[in-house]
Parts: structure tokens; C-alpha cells; sequence
């Protein structure tokens, strides 16, 4: 149990710091696979589970297999929060579908990048595919055709018989814009053109509608279920990201979407800003702010002590605690995070994982976890040599 702990500890710093560590890898004994899920000589790997509930990913000839269209997310995104969530929220989305017992994950290999810019482009001549409306020549805010899909990703999810992986799901996620952004002019002023939720809604839909027929007329693609999900984007001043609000789930072969299944989700920033609507459930904020008060009470060296919370169907379903210190000496680090490991678990909510992250101007220091359903804090103090 304290070795799996570790794992989770290590990867989600890693992730942090933005660098991809794949560690206890499983050999299927010389799988095949090819893009599409047929057979093929390459040879594949798992990557193993390190945690309950999560996937394993795909391993090819060495090397972890990557997302062929991942860069246009990261490049159309101004918050990076909304980045974030996108990818998670659309995880837990995929594991309502696909079990993570029964399946395996692999970054999407079927949509390209230049097919997925042209997707997010605006329709036009030179650009027919485009998911986006044709640019109607207005730059009035409520009078232009303003740009609703932000964000497309494909996750695909095989199945294991025998030494191959086949192809047996996929999920595609369509981010839309709950604010659109634009210039009148090239590097001039910024100008806002705010989307309701009705209406993001309903152009999701149609845009889902077409995503789901292109998709059929591919051959890898003819006969496998395929879930789509609509994702609200938060605004670019947003201290959260934004939340997944309805997806869909389609038999083999379907070429229009049937019903929506609704999502209940919200994030909020603890302690709220002054002045906000969005303050959350005030029980969680209550208990942040004693754990805030009690933290900076006893270590005065904080720069900031701050919560990201989301909640589904009004559950608290996790909670990232960032704090950014001034300490110097390893021992600060060490005593000051074996504190937190006791003020958290007696202030901080139960029942919800939580992970705490702390840091200064010079990286991370120390990291704290507490899945769900668990009592205890795990930590670790990274060493500075």
C-alpha cells in the first residue's frame, strides 16, 4: 500500500512540473496493435495500474503512445486550468462508459493535428470542414458569429484477447467557449463575445451531430461505441477551469447522437475573492478557512494559501490545496509538512481526496495525499542536493 502510495505521490508532481514519467511497465508477451486496432508486427507493453480505478496506457516499440493532436489543445488555450480539467473531467466522463477493469487506454491515434485545427477553424472555401460558423463580417460583439468550439480530444480505449489490443471505444471531447475573444484589428484591442449555456448547448449538440458522422465514415470507426462530451469552458481570468455539463453515448455503427445524459459539476476557488457569487458549499469553505488560519497561524513564511474545489451532483469529489512558502532550510520543509499532515486531517473535509502541493520560487518542496475514504495524509519531501 505505501509503495502504491509513492506512485501517486511521484507521478502527480511529475505532472506538475510538466514532465511524462511511465514506470512499471507490463509485457503482454509480444502484443500487436495497429492505429486503427488490427493486428500488426509492432510490439506493445502496458504501462501498468499503479492506482485503483485508473487506466493502464499503451506502450509501442519502447515508447509511450501520444496523443497525435494533443499540441492543438495546449496552443488555443490562454487558461491553462481549463486545459487541465478538460483532460480529468473527460477521464471521469470515459470510466461512466469504459471500466478501467475491462479497458485500456490509449492517447487518440485517429484524428490528426491538421484534421483537428481544420475542425476548430471557422467553416470557409479553403477550409469546408470547419466546425466553427463562417465569419459573417461583424466584429460587434452580439451581432458576429463568435467561435464556439475551443477544444476537441480523442481518447481511444482497447480491450485485451489473447497477445492484441483492439480497438473497442472512443471518446471525444468538445471544449466550447463560454466567453469568445477577439481582436477588430491584428494585435489590437481585445473585445469579449459572451455564449450562454443554452446556447453553447445547443451548438455543441449539432457540432457533435457532425463530429459522430465524420467519425462513422472511417473504417476503424464503423462499428465501435463512441461517447462524445460537452465541456463549458471557464473564462481566460478564471482561477478554475471548467466543467464537463452532458455527454452521449452511441452503439456501434449509430451515425446520429441519441440522448444526452446530463453532468452535475462545478468548481470553485477557496477562500472566494471578495465581492464573488461563487463562494461554494459553505461548509467545505469554512473548513478550508480554519485549515488556512490554523497553517499560516503557526508558519507565518506563507506566501499564499489556496483551494481548488469541484463538486458533481453538489459532492465535494476532490480538492487541490496549493501553498506557496518562503522557507529556506530542508528542516522548515520537513517539520512544516509534517504539520500539515495533521492540521489537514483535522480540519479539511473528509471523505474526498485531497492533494496538497507545496512551493517556493525555487520548485516544489513537499507534496501531501489523502484518496477518498481515507483518513491519513501520505507526504513527501523532495531533498534539494
Amino acid at each position: 500500500m505505501e509503495e502504491t502510495r509513492m506512485k501517486k505521490i511521484k507521478t502527480m508532481v511529475a505532472l506538475a512540473l510538466m514532465v511524462l514519467v511511465l514506470s512499471a511497465c507490463g509485457n503482454l508477451g509480444g502484443s500487436s496493435m495497429s492505429t486503427g486496432g488490427e493486428s500488426s508486427s509492432k510490439s506493445t507493453t502496458l504501462t501498468g495500474k499503479a492506482e485503483s480505478g485508473d487506466y493502464q496506457g499503451v506502450i509501442q516499440n519502447g515508447r509511450y503512445v501520444t496523443s497525435k493532436s494533443r499540441g492543438v489543445n495546449v496552443s488555443q488555450n490562454d487558461n491553462q486550468y481549463n486545459l487541465k480539467s478538460f483532460e480529468n473531467g473527460l477521464l471521469t466522463v470515459s470510466k461512466r462508459v469504459f471500466s478501467p477493469d475491462k479497458y485500456i487506454f490509449r492517447e487518440g491515434q485517429l484524428l490528426s493535428t491538421s484534421t483537428v485545427q481544420d475542425w476548430l477553424g471557422r467553416q470557409s472555401k479553403s477550409n469546408p470542414t470547419g466546425l466553427n460558423p463562417k465569419d459573417n463580417g461583424s466584429t460587434s460583439p452580439t451581432k458576429r458569429n463568435p467561435i464556439y468550439l475551443q477544444q476537441l480530444e480523442e481518447q481511444d480505449y482497447m480491450t485485451q484477447n489473447g497477445k492484441n489490443l483492439k480497438l473497442s471505444g472512443v471518446t471525444i471531447g468538445l471544449g466550447l467557449n463560454s466567453v469568445d475573444y477577439y481582436t477588430k484589428v491584428k494585435f489590437g484591442a481585445t473585445y469579449e463575445t459572451k455564449i450562454s449555456k443554452a446556447e453553447a448547448q445547443k451548438q455543441g449538440q449539432a457540432i457533435a451531430n457532425t463530429v459522430l458522422a465524420r467519425l462513422r465514415k472511417r473504417a476503424a470507426l464503423k462499428n465501435v461505441p463512441i461517447t462524445i462530451a460537452l465541456y463549458r469552458q471557464a473564462s481566460n481570468d478564471s482561477l478554475v477551469g471548467g466543467t464537463f455539463f452532458a455527454y452521449s453515448t452511441n452503439k456501434a455503427g449509430t451515425t446520429k447522437v441519441g440522448s444526452w445524459t446530463s453532468i452535475s459539476q462545478a468548481n470553485y476557488v477557496y477562500p472566494p475573492s471578495s465581492g464573488s457569487s461563487n463562494t461554494g458549499n459553505s461548509n467545505d469553505s469554512g473548513s478550508f478557512e480554519n485549515f488556512k488560519t490554523q497553517v499560516q497561524s503557526f508558519f507565518p513564511n506563507l506566501s499564499g494559501v489556496t483551494a481548488q474545489a469541484q463538486y458533481t451532483d453538489k459532492k465535494l469529489t476532490g480538492m487541490n490545496v496549493n501553498i506557496t512558502t518562503q522557507f529556506y532550510s530542508q528542516t522548515e520543509i520537513i517539520s512544516f509538512t509534517q504539520y500539515l499532515q495533521q492540521a489537514a486531517q483535522k480540519y479539511l473535509p473528509a471523505n474526498a481526496p485531497i492533494d496538497i502541493l507545496v512551493k517556493s520560487a525555487d520548485g516544489v518542496q513537499s507534496y501531501l495525499s489523502r484518496s477518498a475514504n481515507e483518513k491519513r495524509f501520505t507526504s513527501h519531501v523532495f531533498n534539494s542536493y
